[in-house]
């Protein structure tokens, strides 16, 4: 009886290795209303904070498009000179460095209407609010680039918003799990 308790315990053991802390939280832009006009992506913004790992999920229907500015272009509404854009209908944006990031949709009159956000993300460990504000007249911040090419990190931190914090586990560690429950089932 005590090899059956034994083995138990060490399936128990090997499966709470195999999970994973995840404290990365995706942010689906708008919410339900998802990028579209008429929405106040400020309002929506300033009770976050955006960390690096991060990612922004935009949500929009075919009339639209997602682009990523800098804060003079931000400022203008022009994606004439995008960072990143997508028109898929469904763009995840990983942050991937800290700082000021700008996004417009890049249709005619859409960004002068109001479908423009700005956020500041901040390093892991860091728990200063987001802004979501426009730049001021004269600045012209420019984001660090987020694109794909970017190989920056950042060491992230054990600090975590409370809504972000998620349990992950690895499809190796249940089957790894499953298979020590199992030979441990076979020898009891």
């Amino acid at each position: 009886m005590a090899t059956s308790s034994a083995g138990f315990g060490v399936a128990v053991i090997l499966a709470l290795c195999c999970v994973v802390p995840s404290f990365a939280t995706d942010y689906t832009v708008g919410d339900t209303s998802g990028w579209t006009l008429g929405y106040d992506y400020s309002t929506w913004a300033s009770d976050k904070t955006f960390t690096v790992g991060d990612d922004l999920v935009f949500n929009y229907g075919n009339t639209h498009t997602v682009a990523e500015v800098s804060g003079s272009d931000y400022k203008a509404c022009s994606a004439s000179n995008a960072i990143t854009s997508d028109s898929s209908g469904s763009t995840k944006i990983p942050l991937k460095t800290t700082g000021s990031h700008y996004f417009i949709c890049g249709v005619s009159s859409h960004c002068s209407s109001g479908m423009k956000m700005s956020i500041t993300v901040t390093s892991a460990s860091s728990t200063t609010p987001s802004s979501s504000t426009t730049p001021s007249s004269g600045t012209t911040t420019s984001p660090p680039s987020s694109s794909s090419s970017n190989t920056s990190s950042t060491t992230a931190s054990t600090t975590v918003p409370e809504s972000s914090s998620s349990v992950t586990v690895s499809p190796f560690g249940v089957v790894f799990s499953t298979m020590v429950a199992i030979f441990m089932l076979i020898v009891s």
